[in-house]
């Protein structure tokens, strides 16, 4: 039978302390305990752990506030530091996973109490243990243990164990060396311990100017050597043995800083280390380590030899450059021939720099005389690849190079692939079965059947559904209109009033944070000084922000912590105080045509009009708007007739109808008919001859903007989150459907945006460009706009109208797009079936890839394979017109500077402009080619300019003959 020593009371005053959530008084009790209190406590804290935590969570739910339930662990591992007996159980203790949380304590000062009450050796012992529990994972980054175990070594004194993540977690702290007592002890492990050069790679020796009073550990190191605390010569010992060890540029970037700062005296007896380094090193070690040698004094000839050989096999040019400096000083300092220089000087020209090969041969030739039979036979064979230009300089001193052979342009386009149209069938008859086919609308030419089967008649049928369509405010689908005509037919009158707009009721939730000395933490609003919680309350009333969760609150202990600033994060709703209170007025069922797209609007807008007509008795005998043609076109001749019917049986036209009606005529009409349409005498009649008379032509443009404004032009350097913006300009026509399908579109989608996308064409039939306008907000969305998109675009091709930078950029962006959503194929497809049907902006298109890759929509490295398959199909003459679009926009201005994808771009020009056959200077090509240099940039473009001038020259030859 166990028996428990009996209880002697020191344990309810203790639990008392944990269960008010403060480990200040948790301290308090636990250091008033004896012996046999200590004992107690400690046998019944581990079964209080579940205890402890439900009376949190009751807590808070009582007081009907969210926190993160972690108000009673501080406590817990307070009493547990100063009740439990040996330091690897209070190490245990401490970090248990019960103790999990997500962020740190708020004060630590308790903890440091009751643990500072043991005696010397335990505490040191402790300190060391909590040392070696750190492993930099990013729970322990989130918790404690990293400050808690360097503050318990800096007050024990105790020798800090040679562990890695310590290592890290001091140099993750600001530096202060001159006070730190583990200076001595860690800063020689600097360079030994890994993860340290991590951490630090973005520390410099001065702070940046917008955070001048931050502390950097260079700045620190050097202040400390500066002071003589640290001798220079070991840490630069040290940054050497780093070097030699390896590792990433990352790695080594602070250690680099550091060698760079002691700025150590070249000396001899490092040469080895720095030429161990040449080689594999990352360049910025191999720059240094290279500067270290030049000023060590003369090197040996095999040190000579070594430093050359490393060099020239690095793929850094400037570093590439310094060893031919180097080979050029040797060979002026070796006697005898220069063999032993041969295959350094080979490497050389095998290196991809231009600039390097150049210079390399004007070195071979330089000392051409020095090298034996078998020593130039050496130069020859590496010659061989060297462009023709340079081979034939090096043949005048070595003989005969063969010069790497041209790869012949085997380039065969095949035909276009053949354009099919959409078919131009009369447009089939109204709809009988209207109830069987209400809900089955979503389809244009179904839709527009079915209503004109329903106003042609507009009797009683059968109802479909149970009404709740009623039940929505708004009824923003084909489906829910169709329904609710089909009711009103049946039981005039059945609908109820439509309810008026509920306002959200205001509401709120604020989350307070405070700054202190050790950092950035949540905390309870009850624990703030009264003054602080009146001024945070007096702001937010000032604001018109709900206190919310603010407005009832418990006191709690106060912060023991300096409180250095104050921040609040708040969620929910609620109106701003300067925000007028507008009346709400019922708008009907039509949705807020800013939350759907115009030309879903426009549907809905018909739909209304003939159920308001309904209602009010004045529905006509037939709608003006329904198409003639599948492809949505209304003849004139029919238009006319339609009208002269209205104006027989004097019916009045309904607007959105009308409207709808002439933006279905085509753009060219019989002018019979226009003879015809002005002897109509209604005012729908005056209104179809003006529009027959003047057309309207808006104006279309597509803006770019970026997270940070707008772009004003087109080589303006790219930003994050780039976002289009369509602009459609035209003057007031008086229709309010055609206002609205010509104006811009929202940039930005709303909740039922892009519905019966496959339909807007037959809305805008004579207006292709105005239809891409409107998709032009969805073609950056691969995830949310319909897997069709690009059938919708293709669509276009069969329809009337000009087209420009809107159907520029759809093709652009799909033809390069990549992601889970995206396949290339597609744009390649209406890249060609645009050229097929010859309405392909072939130099727009050119100039809209432009501008994607300059803000980093899509990447050189997608847009040429996607040409050049699509000149393979036959597209080859549109794809260099495309080119001659993409190179002003692309290529870098003056002020700029040129980059890999530039000259590849102009590489792909020489190919597209070989195989268009196609002469001409291009403007933008002459500005890079003039450039002064030898960049393979400004090499490309000279020859692509000299390929234009040769075509220009032997077109004009041509036309001579």
């Amino acid at each position: 039978m166990t028996t428990h020593p009996p209880k002697s009371g020191a344990w309810p005053g203790v639990r008392t302390a944990i269960a008010a959530g403060a480990p200040a008084l948790v301290a308090d009790a636990v250091l008033a305990l004896d012996e046999a209190g200590r004992r107690e406590v400690a046998r019944e804290l581990p079964g209080h752990i579940g205890v402890a935590r439900e009376a949190i969570t009751a807590r808070d739910r009582h007081r009907g506030v969210w926190t993160d339930g972690g108000a009673w662990i501080e406590p817990m591992r307070v009493a547990g530091a100063g009740v439990l007996g040996g330091a690897a159980a209070v190490a245990t203790w401490l970090y248990r996973r019960d103790f999990t949380r997500w962020r740190r304590p708020l004060d630590s000062a308790p903890l440091l109490r009751v643990i500072a009450a043991r005696p010397p050796e335990w505490q040191a012992d402790l300190a060391v243990r909590l040392a070696l529990r750190l492993r930099g994972s990013r729970a322990q980054a989130r918790d404690d243990s990293m400050p808690l175990a360097l503050e318990l070594l800096r007050r024990t004194g105790a020798v800090p164990p040679d562990h890695d993540p310590l290592m890290t977690a001091w140099v993750s702290q600001p530096p202060d060396l001159e006070n730190d007592p583990l200076a001595e002890h860690l800063v020689p492990r600097l360079f030994e311990a890994e993860g340290v050069g991590r951490v630090l790679r973005e520390d410099t020796v001065d702070p940046p100017s917008w955070d001048a009073g931050r502390h950097t550990w260079l700045g620190a190191l050097r202040a400390a050597v500066t002071a003589g605390r640290f001798a220079p010569e070991p840490l630069a010992d040290g940054c050497v043995r780093r070097f030699l060890r390896g590792g990433s540029g990352t790695d080594l970037r602070f250690f680099a800083r550091l060698h760079e700062m002691l700025a150590p005296a070249p000396s001899k007896e490092h040469t080895r280390d720095y030429l161990r380094l040449l080689p594999a090193a990352p360049g910025p070690v191999a720059e240094l380590a290279l500067r270290q040698l030049r000023g060590a004094g003369e090197l040996s000839g095999e040190e000579v030899e070594e430093a050359v050989s490393a060099l020239l096999f690095r793929p850094e040019g400037k570093l590439v450059r310094a060893g031919l400096t180097l080979l050029d000083q040797a060979a002026r300092d070796t006697a005898g021939d220069l063999d032993g220089l041969a295959a350094a000087l080979a490497s050389a020209l095998l290196c991809e720099s231009y600039e390097v090969r150049e210079r390399t041969v004007r070195l071979a030739v330089k000392h051409a005389g020095r090298f034996t039979p078998a020593g130039a036979e050496a130069v020859r064979e590496a010659a061989s690849v060297l462009p023709a230009e340079l081979a034939a300089r090096l043949s005048e001193a070595y003989g005969v190079t063969a010069a790497e052979p041209e790869a012949a342009d085997d380039f065969e386009p095949g035909p276009l692939p053949p354009f099919e149209p959409l078919a131009r069938e009369p447009f089939p008859p109204a709809l009988d079965d209207l109830t069987g086919t209400y809900d089955k609308v979503s389809d244009g030419v179904t839709f527009e059947r079915w209503l004109d089967g329903f106003v042609r008649d507009p009797s009683k049928r059968p109802c479909p559904g149970r009404g709740r369509v009623y039940e929505r405010r708004q009824w923003c689908r084909l489906e829910e209109w169709t329904e609710a005509l089909l009711r009103e037919a049946a039981d005039p009158g059945e609908e109820p009033p439509v309810p008026e707009p509920e306002r959200a009721p205001e509401h709120a939730r604020h989350v307070v944070g405070v700054r202190t000395a050790e950092g950035d933490v949540e905390v309870d609003f009850g624990r703030l000084p009264a003054e602080l919680r009146e001024s945070i309350a007096a702001g937010l009333t000032e604001r018109g922000i709900p206190l919310g969760n603010l407005e009832r609150f418990t006191e709690g202990p106060p912060l023991e912590a300096e409180v250095l600033g104050v921040s609040i994060m708040s969620s929910g709703h609620w109106r701003g105080r300067d925000e007028k209170e507008e009346e709400d007025k019922p708008r009907g069922r039509l949705p807020d045509p800013r939350h759907v797209s115009p030309p879903h609007h426009a549907m809905l807008s018909r739909c209304a009009e003939v159920h308001a007509a309904l209602k009010a008795g004045t529905l006509p005998p037939y709608l003006l708007a329904t198409p003639t043609l599948t492809s949505g076109h209304l003849d004139p001749a029919e238009l006319v007739a339609r009208l002269e019917g209205y104006e027989r049986a004097g019916v009045q036209a309904l607007p959105a109808d009308l409207g709808q009606a002439l933006l279905r005529l085509p753009r060219e009409v019989d002018p019979e008919v226009i003879d015809l349409a002005g002897k109509l005498t209604s005012e729908a009649g005056a209104t179809l001859t003006r529009w027959l008379a003047d057309r309207p032509e808006p104006e279309l443009r597509v803006d770019w903007s970026h997270a940070g404004g707008d772009y004003t032009h087109d080589r303006q350097k790219g930003e994050h989150s780039p976002r289009l913006h369509p602009r459609i300009r035209i003057e007031p026509t008086g229709s309010a459907l055609i206002d609205a399908l010509l104006s811009d579109p929202c940039p930005w989608r709303g909740e039922d945006d892009g519905a019966y996308m496959e339909s807007w064409r037959l809305t805008l039939p004579s207006d292709r460009e105005v239809v891409a306008m409107h998709l032009l907000p969805h073609v950056f969305d691969t995830w949310g706009r319909p897997g069709y998109f690009h059938e919708y675009v293709a669509a276009l091709f069969s329809q009337d109208g000009p087209v420009g930078e809107a159907m520029a950029l759809l093709i652009a962006v799909q033809l390069t797009e990549r992601g889970m959503f995206a396949w290339p194929e597609r744009g390649r497809l209406l890249l060609l079936g645009a050229a097929a049907a010859g309405c392909l902006p072939a130099v727009e298109c050119g100039r809209q890839l432009g501008l994607a890759l300059r803000r980093d929509v899509t990447k050189m490295g997608h847009v040429r394979p996607a040409l050049e398959e699509c000149a393979k199909q036959g597209a080859h003459r549109q794809v260099w017109e495309i080119m001659t679009g993409l190179l002003p926009v692309y290529l870098p201005g003056p002020d700029e500077r040129p980059y890999s994808g530039h000259t590849r771009a102009l590489s792909f020009a020489i190919d597209a402009a070989g195989w268009a056959g196609t002469p001409g200077p291009v403007p933008a090509v002459t500005e890079a080619a003039t450039r002064k240099g030898a960049s393979s940039f400004v090499r490309t473009a000279r020859a692509l300019h000299e390929q234009l001038l040769g075509g220009q020259e032997q077109a004009a030859a041509r036309t001579r003959a």
